[in-house]
């Protein structure tokens, strides 16, 4: 049973349930987008939803967002700010994606947004648009591009309980939430926790000072300081401790491109699996065999290979895997752990070196010329062993939030149709 429909339906809701007009529970807003040739009329403290902020952040509360207007973008447009807990979802380009104002926000007009009455849980609302996800487009009209009209928003119907029942699935969905969020958070601390000391080690780290004091970077016991030689040497680059050097990406990089086989998303229908399938910049997929085990580092070879800052498109991933021939399989060598790798490729710009006018690519061999700072064997193993822990920590986290998701799609589409009930879903959560 579906839990919104477009027009009253003639199925027969769960008992202590009804089909309601979603208009007669929540109001409908629309968005619209301050004019681009008045750049007076942006840059303002009044949040402003575009669709990246949805496709980004879909199911999440926003408190804040990529862009923003001001009072004369809203009185010189048709946008409108609209109070926290609104629910907005994406009608064009990239249909279907649920975002929940976390304050007072205005969006384009790409978004259908809902201000919920007392009759209606906001959270209720954003898990039946979040459990109709993927069937929205059955709503969606148009040629060139699927768009989610007025008429049919204004004629949604949605199946609810009275509000405490919303109110309790709403609660047992946002705890299993939470705890996804709070995992994510946690891994987000971490390794910005191991950034800090990359950045210590070896971004910081000032070799006149060093020589001048005696010390090395912050953050060592005396044993690990020892390390670190009490002399330096001129590179092509600037100044480095004895023994290090800027070498080629090369020497310390294991490449295993040369396994990685494409699938064509036919293909990978018919081979539906519990492998993770990898592009060049996200999770595309899952199939039914794997052509990696182990730890590695991808990053985009072509299509997807640098962000805004020219940072290269990077993804830390485990265990057994199939990556497509758009991302480098990477792993650390010569001392070099992968993680060591992944924290120096989050600092590198990689413009340099792509390639592409249409489509960007970052070669195998542009890769190679890139300078990588090596230093002796015995300081990357004792920073390898540092960060190892806190690597571990957030792969253990990544698999506890998998698991809790899976868990929250598996309880979401069942609770929000009334197929289950809370006291049987809190069965299944404990």
């Amino acid at each position: 049973m579906f839990s919104l429909s477009v027009g009253m339906p003639t199925s027969i809701p769960p008992q202590g349930w009804r089909w309601v007009s979603l208009s007669k529970v929540a109001r409908l807003e629309s968005g619209h987008t301050p004019s681009r040739r008045h750049p007076e009329w942006w840059g303002g403290d009044i949040p402003w939803i575009g669709i990246r902020d949805a496709t980004r952040n879909h199911g999440a509360t926003l408190l804040d967002t990529e862009q923003h207007t001001n009072e004369l973008g809203i009185a010189n447009s048709s946008a409108r700010v609209l109070p926290a807990h609104t629910v907005c979802l994406s009608r064009t380009a990239s249909v279907g994606y649920v975002v929940v104002m976390g304050r007072p926000m205005a969006t384009s007009q790409d978004f259908v947004n809902w201000v919920c009455t007392p009759a209606l849980d906001h959270r209720f609302l954003k898990y039946i648009l979040l459990s109709e996800h993927k069937s929205m487009l059955r709503f969606a009209s148009g040629t060139t591009h699927q768009t989610i009209y007025f008429p049919e928003a204004k004629a949604f119907h949605v199946c609810i309980p009275e509000v405490k029942q919303q109110f309790a699935i709403s609660d047992a969905l946002q705890a299993l939430d939470d705890r996804i969020a709070l995992l994510h958070e946690s891994n987000s601390t971490l390794e910005a926790i191991a950034q800090a000391m990359f950045k210590s080690w070896f971004v910081d780290f000032d070799p006149v000072r060093a020589k001048q004091q005696g010390i090395a970077p912050t953050g060592m016991d005396e044993v690990t300081a020892a390390l670190f030689p009490d002399d330096f040497e001129q590179s092509e680059l600037g100044m480095v401790p004895k023994g290090w050097a800027y070498d080629s990406l090369k020497d310390v990089v294991s490449i295993f491109d040369s396994q990685r086989v494409p699938l064509a998303g036919q293909e990978r229908a018919k081979r539906q699996g519990i492998y993770p399938y990898f592009g060049a910049a996200a999770l595309m997929d899952h199939v039914d065999s794997y052509l990696f085990d182990g730890i590695f580092l991808l990053t985009g070879e072509d299509g997807s290979v640098a962000d805004s800052n020219g940072l290269p498109v990077t993804q830390y991933v485990w265990g057994k895997i199939w990556v497509n021939n758009h991302a480098h399989v990477l792993q650390g060598k010569e001392g070099i752990s992968t993680e060591h790798l992944l924290l120096a490729f989050r600092r590198m710009d990689i413009r340099p070196y792509i390639t592409g006018a249409v489509q960007a690519k970052l070669s195998q061999a542009n890769m190679w010329r890139i300078p990588f700072l090596r230093p002796t064997r015995a300081v990357a193993e004792v920073f390898g062993l540092m960060i190892a822990p806190l690597f571990e920590q957030i792969r253990q986290g990544t698999e506890e939030a998998k698991t809790l998701s899976a868990l929250r799609d598996t309880l979401l589409p069942r609770l929000i149709s009334g197929q289950l009930r809370i006291p049987d879903a809190e069965t299944l959560t404990q």
